[in-house]
């Protein structure tokens, strides 16, 4: 991998980790397109890379990382056991899943959920309107709807944020609790996947991983604050839009 390539994967990777677009399935698709092999090298990288996204929440929601806070926290860690029981119980299995038919097909699936349920949302004045005022049980729920995001192309994000919609939280509500659940989640994926490659690291370029963190650090810091500006003024329906074209074009380039 160059430093052009570890650039551009390093935009992809801070863009999309906390839009419900498919961060995994952007990744997957691009690294084919630019003809990157999926070694142990490269596997490393996208693990740098995930830490630099983590970084980007603790920036961006320093103020939460308080006692004051403690029982959020205890929801986020709440809803991070679903996903985490079933991902260490079948993460062979998830991982057969990543191929590029599976994640346009998810891409597509995605969509036209979230045209559904703001169809059925865009009038609907939600009861939480911060982040801090959601209950045990709906931080549950929306632990419970994340699981779905272990499939390829299906989108973390944007799995807890319909969870969080469908459980009454708003929709800034939905996205800032979804970043916040990120961090148990990529500390988790990226620790197991740390403990697999660090072997990996010795004789990488470091340039390359610098640079690669470096940048995906900034467009997740960026897009993060860009994306709850976004949403007090619009919906998810250009996300769902934007998912079933995706997925379509990359149908298409398949056949």
């Amino acid at each position: 991998m160059d430093i052009f390539q570890s650039i551009i994967l390093g935009v992809i990777e801070g863009a999309t980790e906390f839009l419900p677009i498919s961060s995994t399935g952007h990744l997957i698709v691009a690294s084919q397109w630019m003809g990157i092999a999926q070694n142990e090298e490269n596997k490393a990288f996208e693990v740098i890379i995930q830490l630099a996204a983590i970084l980007a929440v603790v920036a961006n929601y320093r103020e939460k990382f308080s006692w004051r806070y403690l029982e959020l926290w205890k929801k986020v860690v709440l809803a991070f056991i679903p996903l985490g029981a079933v991902g260490f119980l079948f993460h062979k299995e998830i991982k057969a899943m990543f191929t590029v038919d599976i994640v346009a097909i998810m891409f597509i699936v995605g969509g036209v959920v979230f045209l559904i349920v703001e169809y059925f949302h865009q009038d609907k004045v939600y009861p939480v309107q911060r982040v801090e005022d959601l209950s045990y049980r709906q931080a549950l729920w929306i632990g419970i709807a994340q699981v779905f995001a272990l499939i390829p192309g299906t989108s973390r994000a944007g799995s807890s944020i319909i969870g969080g919609l469908l459980v009454g939280l708003s929709r800034k509500a939905s996205a800032e609790f979804s970043f916040l659940l990120a961090l148990p989640v990529m500390m988790a994926a990226s620790g197991f996947d740390l403990l697999k490659h660090y072997q990996d690291f010795i004789g990488v370029n470091l340039t390359v991983l610098l640079v690669g963190f470096v940048v995906a650090f900034i467009s997740a810091w960026l897009v993060m604050r860009l994306f709850i500006q976004f949403l007090e003024r619009f919906t998810f329906v250009a996300f769902g839009i934007y998912r079933i074209l995706f997925g379509i074009l990359l149908l298409w380039l398949l056949a």
